[in-house]
C-alpha cells in the first residue's frame, strides 16, 4: 500500500511536478533583471533558481500563519517590504497554502517594481490530481487551491499584464523521470505576469519673464552698437 508523505510537497510525484513546472519556467526567467527578487515558496528547503541578470533573492516559507526564512512575519500581514523593491517575485505554491491568498498576491503585486515580472505556480484545482491529494492531505491541511482564471483576475486588479498561463505536468500524479512539460491537462500550472510602467506625464514649462536692463540714453529706434 502507498505512503502518505507528512508534508505533499516532499513527496515524489510533486517533486516531479515541481521540477517540471521550473523546466517551463527558466526560458523565461532568465530574462528577468533586477537588482533583487523575491522566492515565497510552500516549499521546505527550497532554493531559487539561478539568473545571470538578477543579483540577490529574498527567501521566504510560508508556514501557516507566519513567513520564516530571511525575514519574520506574520502571513496575514503586509510584507515587510517597501514598495516596488523586487525586479522578480516567485510564488512557488505559495497562494495555495495562504491563510489570505488576494492578500499575499496584492502584497506581492505591491512589492514588484515597474516592468518587473510576478510568477505564480501551483496545483489546478481542475486535474486528475484532486483525488491524490485528498488521499495524502486528509489527516493534514488540504491545499486550498484557487482557480487560474480568479487569479488571473486578481493580477490584473494589481496592474500587472498577464502574458502567459499554461498547464504542466502529468494529468494524473507521477513519480517517474519522464517529462511531459507544457500539457493541456496537467496537474500544474504557470502563470506569468509584468508590472505596468508607470506612464510618464509630460509637464508643460511655463514661460518666466526676464528683466533685461534698459538704456534710456537711446532715442527709440536707434541701435545699441551706435551709442558705444
Amino acid at each position: 500500500m502507498p505512503q502518505r508523505d507528512k508534508d505533499i510537497y516532499a513527496s515524489a510525484p510533486l517533486r516531479h511536478l515541481l521540477a517540471e513546472e521550473a523546466a517551463a519556467l527558466l526560458p523565461d526567467l532568465q530574462r528577468c533583471a533586477g537588482t533583487h527578487a523575491l522566492l515565497i515558496s510552500a516549499l521546505s528547503h527550497d532554493r531559487p533558481p539561478i539568473l545571470p541578470l538578477l543579483g540577490n533573492w529574498v527567501r521566504l516559507r510560508l508556514v501557516g500563519h507566519r513567513f520564516h526564512g530571511d525575514a519574520r512575519a506574520c502571513a496575514d500581514e503586509a510584507l515587510p517590504f517597501i514598495d516596488d523593491a523586487f525586479g522578480l517575485v516567485l510564488l512557488r505554491h505559495a497562494v495555495e497554502v495562504a491563510p489570505a491568498p488576494q492578500e499575499l498576491l496584492q502584497e506581492a503585486c505591491r512589492v514588484l517594481a515597474p516592468g518587473g515580472v510576478l510568477v505564480l505556480t501551483g496545483l489546478h484545482p481542475w486535474s486528475g490530481w484532486l483525488p491524490w491529494l485528498y488521499w495524502q492531505g486528509r489527516d493534514g491541511v488540504m491545499p486550498a487551491l484557487k482557480s487560474p482564471l480568479t487569479l488571473e483576475r486578481w493580477v490584473r486588479a494589481g496592474e500587472l499584464d498577464v502574458e502567459r498561463m499554461q498547464r504542466v505536468g502529468h494529468v494524473w500524479p507521477h513519480s517517474g523521470t519522464d517529462a511531459r512539460g507544457v500539457h493541456a491537462f496537467g496537474g500544474g500550472y504557470v502563470l506569468i505576469a509584468r508590472k505596468r510602467r508607470r506612464a510618464v506625464t509630460p509637464t508643460r514649462l511655463k514661460p518666466k519673464l526676464v528683466s533685461a536692463t534698459v538704456n534710456v540714453n537711446l532715442a527709440p529706434g536707434a541701435r545699441r552698437s551706435a551709442s558705444s
